[in-house]
């Protein structure tokens, strides 16, 4: 197996910019606060590089993060298209549609948080220029709270697209978009949502604990929320687990079992299956989920496996497409930090078959892959046909 000739593993980048810099692997690691041992074998692709890890090898050389994923990938979509999301998020004043039929636009935007939650990204981007400039158009002549949450729900698209395609930049003027728009409705739930994409932004850029601040000033407003809101809860629930993502990544294990508790307790009251409001997912499954990537996370890969292998068993009802892939992608994750190199292939060829798209983009994926084929010295013809498939390696 041979790669790409670009640097786009994470490894690979990570040798590039030290020697760039004329850096040992010893002055990267004490910079990072890593050991020499571990970062040799991410260079190498002996070694997954958790998202705490590059986060600070990010820091130590001054680059963001997307760049040490070597994000946006080549597989991504066109620039044009990307050009054209801009150019409407750019144009959140003065929009260029004035005719616009609310019913329709109602409908349409329905159907981009349907893709959205599919992980249908190839359909969703092609329409979110259009669907946005019509929400802007709609919202500004009406001025009704209505049209402002369609708003903040096409916005929530968008977020996800340029996040998931490694666009740092995009999103966070995405978010800043939505936070705008929340401020008009006068809903608590909206501004809730908006916070959730707001310490999404920083989770992308390795900075966990501004992150959990965002997510703290937004849950004081929960009180004015109407609580008992099934709209309500799931906004609390996911704004609560997106704290136990950023805190257990920043390695804060009293922070973590705060927030998963506060999640668990909320999800109780959305028996059954995760309910899905304004681009948000929560309810027992999607608790489940963050409790497992806790133990990655925070290095416990034994109970990681344990728990995986109940969940895949025996999923938790309901779970949508994208929940599904993460499943198999932090089983994987779990599976390969254990040694059991089959095991995170098969989680990972599961993951690919339940969430194509967003498998094939999603970082810890392409990581744990980059990792089976570094550590496969010999051909193995299911590995060879995933790398291909993902990029990393030649066709």
């Amino acid at each position: 197996m041979h790669s790409a000739d670009a640097p786009t593993a994470v490894g690979e980048v990570i040798a590039v910019q030290r020697k760039a810099r004329g850096w040992g692997q010893q002055r990267l690691a004490d910079r990072a606060k890593i050991s020499k041992s571990l970062l040799s074998k991410i260079e190498v692709g002996d070694r997954a590089c958790r998202p705490a890890v590059a986060a600070a090898i990010a820091s130590a050389l001054g680059i963001p993060l997307p760049v040490l994923h070597g994000q946006p990938y080549a597989e991504s979509p066109g620039p044009e298209l990307i050009d054209a999301l801009r150019s409407a998020v750019r144009r959140h004043r003065h929009p260029r549609i004035t005719d616009v039929r609310p019913d329709t636009l109602t409908a349409d935007v329905a159907a981009a948080s349907a893709m959205r939650a599919s992980t249908d990204y190839a359909h969703l981007l092609p329409v979110l220029p259009d669907l946005i400039g019509r929400a802007v158009a709609h919202a500004h002549d009406t001025g009704d709270p209505e049209a402002w949450q369609l708003l903040v729900d096409a916005y929530g698209c968008a977020f996800t697209i340029a996040h998931r395609l490694g666009y740092p930049d995009l999103a966070d003027v995405v978010a800043a978009r939505q936070e705008w728009a929340a401020s008009q409705t006068w809903a608590p739930v909206a501004q809730m949502a908006a916070a959730w994409s707001e310490a999404g932004t920083f989770q992308s850029a390795g900075d966990y604990l501004e992150g959990l601040a965002v997510t703290d000033r937004a849950l004081t407003t929960w009180a004015a929320s109407g609580r008992d809101s099934v709209a309500a809860l799931v906004a609390a629930g996911s704004l609560h687990l997106r704290a136990v993502t950023l805190a257990s990544r920043a390695r804060d294990d009293g922070t973590t079992q705060h927030h998963l508790r506060h999640a668990q307790r909320l999800a109780e009251r959305l028996p059954g299956k995760d309910r899905h409001r304004h681009n948000l997912t929560f309810g027992p499954g999607n608790t489940v989920l963050h409790e497992l990537a806790t133990h990655i996370e925070l290095e416990r890969p034994r109970r990681a496996v344990a728990m995986a292998g109940r969940l895949v068993t025996s999923p938790p009802a309901g779970l949508a497409p994208t929940r599904v892939g993460h499943l198999h992608i932090d089983a994987a994750r779990a599976h390969l930090a254990a040694g059991d190199r089959d095991a995170a292939l098969t989680s990972l060829m599961r993951a690919r078959e339940a969430a194509p798209q967003m498998t094939r983009i999603h970082p810890m994926a392409r990581e744990v892959l980059r990792v089976l084929v570094s550590l496969h010295r010999r051909s193995k013809p299911e590995l060879t046909v995933l790398a291909k498939w993902a990029g990393l390696i030649e066709t």
